[in-house]
């Protein structure tokens, strides 16, 4: 059975939000932005909570907010880190369909000049390669589908998500 739910991840600056709406609109469904939900339970921006909490404390946070995200027929663009949280993307599995927005590290090392403004979730010392090569496992591991961004553009890879979670 066809979950009513699409739920995005990826790494930073894949499209997740863009994709998202665009997404949303095509569909008729609803969009939810986690980044946003989490900014607008805590009342800070992500990169404050990041160094106010540090790394695990945000992860904890995003993983306790995520976790009671409840919708239906909508869209849900989650965090690039969203995949740190057993519960979060458990309760994900559940709700949606789960798809990866795939990108090759050369192109997301181009799209992202403000790794830290952005609220990038790094370790100490860890760089931008570091972490997707950490990342891009779990995305993997609990991807429903996967859409590669190779040289596409936003309405492409809404045509093939759309496409593939339609062919469920």
């Amino acid at each position: 059975m066809k979950k009513s739910n699409i739920v995005l991840i990826g790494m930073p600056a894949s499209g997740k939000s863009t994709a998202g709406v665009i997404l949303a609109k095509v569909l008729g469904m609803d969009f939810i932005d986690a980044d946003i939900v989490i900014q607008k339970q805590t009342g800070k921006r992500l990169a404050d909570i990041i160094e106010e909490e540090g790394v695990q404390g945000f992860i904890d946070i995003e993983n306790r907010i995520n976790s009671g995200i409840n919708a239906e027929n909508t869209v849900i663009a989650t965090g690039g880190s969203a995949v740190y949280g057993k519960e979060e993307m458990e309760h994900f599995k559940e709700i949606g369909t789960v798809v990866y927005l795939e990108v090759p590290f050369e192109e997301l090392d181009s799209r992202l000049s403000d790794i830290k403004g952005r609220g990038v979730v790094l370790k100490e010392g860890q760089t931008l390669h570091d972490l997707y090569e950490e990342r891009v496992p779990l995305y993997e591991k609990y991807a429903d589908i996967t859409v590669s961004e190779d040289g596409w553009n936003a309405e492409k890879i809404v045509v093939d998500i759309a496409q593939k979670w339609q062919a469920l």
